[in-house]
Formats: C-alpha cells, sequence, structure tokens
C-alpha cells in the first residue's frame, strides 16, 4: 500500500483555513489523489433539504448513503474518529484536515490580525499575514512560521511535515 500523508489546519472563525485548504487542494490534486475532512465543531453545517427522501431516510436514525454516477455522499449520526474516516476515504495520498485539534497530527495554525497563543499547545507552525507582528509575542522557537499568502512555501512544509497513516 502506498504512503497517505495527513497534515491539519487550525485557526479562529475566519481565519482564512477553508481559503487555504483549497488552494492546497487544487495545487496537489493534479498529482496526487487528495481528501480532505472538515470539522464543524458548533453542528451548523446543513447537507441536505428538509422534505427529500434523503432527508426523510436520515430523520429515521439511520446511517444513510446516498450514491449517483458522480458522487457518494455518508449521513452519518455517529461521529468518526480519524481511522474510521480513513477507512471509508478508501485512497490518497494527502488527507487535509480543517479542525479537530485533539487529531494527533502535525498543524498549522492560521491566523490574521492577531494570534491567539492557546494554539500553540498542539500546533507545529502558524500561517500568518502581514497583519501579525510576530515580534509581538513569545513564539516558540518549535514552531516554524509560515507566510500565509505564499502557498507554495505551505505546501513545501506540508509536504515535508505531513504524518505517515
Amino acid at each position: 500500500m502506498k504512503q497517505r500523508l495527513a497534515v491539519a489546519f487550525t485557526g479562529p472563525s475566519n481565519s482564512g483555513k477553508t481559503t487555504l485548504i483549497e488552494k492546497l487542494a487544487r495545487r496537489l490534486v493534479g498529482e496526487y489523489a487528495v481528501a480532505i475532512v472538515k470539522n464543524d465543531p458548533k453542528d451548523k453545517a446543513t447537507f441536505d433539504v428538509e422534505g427529500k427522501d434523503s432527508w426523510k431516510f436520515f430523520q429515521t436514525g439511520a446511517e444513510v448513503v446516498v450514491t449517483s454516477p458522480t458522487r457518494t455522499t455518508l449521513f452519518s449520526h455517529r461521529q468518526k474518529n480519524l481511522e474510521e474516516i480513513v477507512a471509508m476515504l478508501g485512497d490518497f495520498d494527502y488527507l487535509l484536515v480543517e479542525g479537530l485539534k485533539t487529531l494527533p497530527l502535525p498543524r498549522i495554525a492560521i491566523f490574521r490580525g492577531a494570534i491567539d497563543e492557546s494554539y500553540f499547545d498542539y500546533s507545529e507552525a502558524i500561517a500568518i499575514d502581514d497583519t501579525v507582528d510576530p515580534g509581538a509575542y513569545d513564539i516558540p522557537d518549535h514552531i516554524d512560521i509560515l507566510d500565509l499568502n505564499d502557498t507554495e512555501a505551505i505546501l513545501a512544509w506540508v509536504k515535508n511535515h505531513a504524518k505517515a497513516l
């Protein structure tokens, strides 16, 4: 089996996590199989339309899979751990995870405007833009500082630090 690599991204709301992951995925997809997991800690995402068959099925409490010629979607009532998610995803080269800060993965914390130092405990790197002065913070030596607007440098960090699953 080929090596599958994973890295996570974290940060406050509206810090640019989704935008960065989207940029990285677009760069990787031409050469690699990419999977993305997004955490929804406030349970506010909506994935189905009320009244549709899949919505009706999900309301029964059952696990629901909707399949079509172009996609397969799982609606689950149970939270999945990383191993279960990886098993469901099947074949991939890179797994990009947004959130889920308790997962033991190399992690880039993303900040604009200000750094929340509480993220240092579970981050190996921070990505900041020019609205943040890193000199104003006591950033631990083991944390790499990346330019949020330099997708190529962040991609290189990901390739060098991603964890084999």
